[in-house]
């Protein structure tokens, strides 16, 4: 049986996808990155409700402190909080959850010397793609994201400072 994308259970189906997060196997890894951006394209207000079910998964695959893990739920947290209106700001609560473990990673960039690293290109450079992840918290997540991300992460610069 087939059923529209718009249609599953988000409070049932979302979390599910997002505990696939930690998977580092194929073909599971694939489909549980491939069913949150999917059920994130289409989910619309069906999104920002689910928020809390959604923290404990973050929090296990950030605390997995697998590289790839780490650069594939940074990934879809950004695209999390630009999925829809207001789902930036129902993350804020939640920051002293998710936020603490990017401290611990957000000055790991890859020092190649004269090589070249070939991670950029992939967006897989930690240390970057932390810093973007927190410039996304902070541009949609309203009036105290910026606070409440400075309070976790003290080395972070806010990035909406012309």
């Amino acid at each position: 049986m087939q059923v529209e994308i718009e249609k599953l259970d988000y409070h049932h189906y979302l979390p599910l996808f997002f505990d696939g997060l930690c998977e580092t196997g194929h073909p599971y890894e694939f489909f549980a990155r491939q069913g949150v951006h999917d059920m994130l394209e289409h989910g619309g207000t069906k999104i920002q409700p689910a928020i809390p079910q959604l923290i404990i998964p973050i929090k296990n695959a950030l605390n997995t402190r697998n590289r790839q893990v780490i650069c594939t739920t940074l990934k879809v947290l950004q695209h999390l909080v630009m999925s829809g209106d207001l789902v930036g700001e129902a993350l804020v609560p939640y920051y002293r959850q998710i936020l603490p473990i990017l401290n611990i990673f957000k000055n790991m960039n890859i020092n190649s010397g004269d090589g070249i690293d070939y991670s950029q290109q992939k967006r897989e450079n930690i240390g970057d793609l932390i810093q973007e992840t927190l410039e996304v918290f902070e541009r949609y997540g309203g009036e105290d994201a910026f606070i409440n991300i400075k309070y976790m992460v003290p080395t972070y610069e806010s990035c909406m400072i012309c």
